[in-house]
């Protein structure tokens, strides 16, 4: 039992449970900000197991696929993979398991649903990590396209169409990947480094890397209030979207002001809390 216990926290952190829930979040927020009703929990329970194993699915097989950079990360080197704790092939599997069966499951309850996770899938795995990253330092313009899948997904599977508010929820998030990911490796620019992962601070500098950021964050904040607007939300909720956008946009400006660790860690974890924050208010249209 113990062992068993062991094994299963190690998997658990294989899926990075942290960045798993906020995608799961997005999802969700997609689909019941079409108005679909909370009390049909069948269909709710769909959507969140079948989003669950497909995000844990992809961010198992990224790992299996990094395990080689990191292993060279001060920041990395001690998860499952890299310290030898679970060995590729096992990981593999798992990976393609929990993939396999969330876009089962999603394709199971609506075609168009399923495609856009397998989507997601694809672009984050074999686009994104095994094509780009080690590339290019604009492979995260593909990431962010992945991080959209789940939400645009929601609205789908809530529609039965793809359309303008999925679309401009899809693209808050692309937007809003920079500020997420550029203040982390910003952070962490040495242990990129060592990997030999371009990014955009060792491959633009820090100023260009800091404008992109507030870019981004500008654009973010105006595609995630255009699409509480077309999805109806009251004023008093708009209002509360605006001062979360108004709170991104004033820290992103502070670090291309004054940039300094301090700040760009600020944004970095203020700008995860806007995004749960901004879906969370999405779903207050039920």
């Amino acid at each position: 039992m113990a062992r068993l216990k062991t094994k299963l926290r190690l998997y658990w952190s294989l899926i990075k449970s942290l960045q798993t829930g906020l995608l799961l979040t997005t999802g969700l927020a997609g689909f019941m900000s079409t108005g679909c009703p909370v009390l049909n929990w069948q269909l709710v329970l769909g959507v969140t197991g079948s989003l669950f194993l497909a995000i844990s699915g992809s961010t198992v097989l990224n790992m299996w696929y990094d395990r080689d950079i990191d292993a060279k990360m001060h920041r990395t080197h001690h998860r499952p993979l890299p310290s030898g704790k679970i060995s590729p092939r096992e990981a593999l599997l798992l990976g393609l398991l929990l993939a396999s069966l969330g876009v089962g499951w999603a394709t199971w309850m609506d075609p168009l649903y399923g495609l856009v996770v397998f989507a997601g899938i694809f672009f984050d795995v074999v686009v994104y990590t095994i094509w780009l990253k080690r590339r290019t330092a604009w492979s995260i313009v593909w990431g962010g396209i992945a991080g959209g899948m789940p939400v645009l997904a929601g609205r789908a599977l809530g529609t039965g169409q793809i359309e303008w508010i999925g679309v401009l929820m899809a693209l808050g998030i692309l937007f809003w990947i920079p500020t997420h990911i550029l203040t982390f490796s910003m952070r962490y620019h040495k242990d990129y480094q060592r990997a030999g992962i371009p990014t955009f601070p060792s491959t633009y500098g820090n100023r260009v890397t800091l404008t992109i950021i507030a870019a981004s964050s500008v654009m973010a904040a105006i595609m995630m209030i255009a699409a509480a607007y077309g999805i109806g939300l009251t004023i008093g909720y708009l209002r509360l979207m605006v001062i979360l956008s108004a709170g991104l946009l004033i820290l992103a400006v502070r670090c291309a002001v004054k940039p300094s660790q301090r700040n760009s860690f600020g944004l970095f974890k203020y700008a995860s809390l806007y995004m749960l924050g901004a879906m969370m208010l999405m779903m207050l249209v039920v």
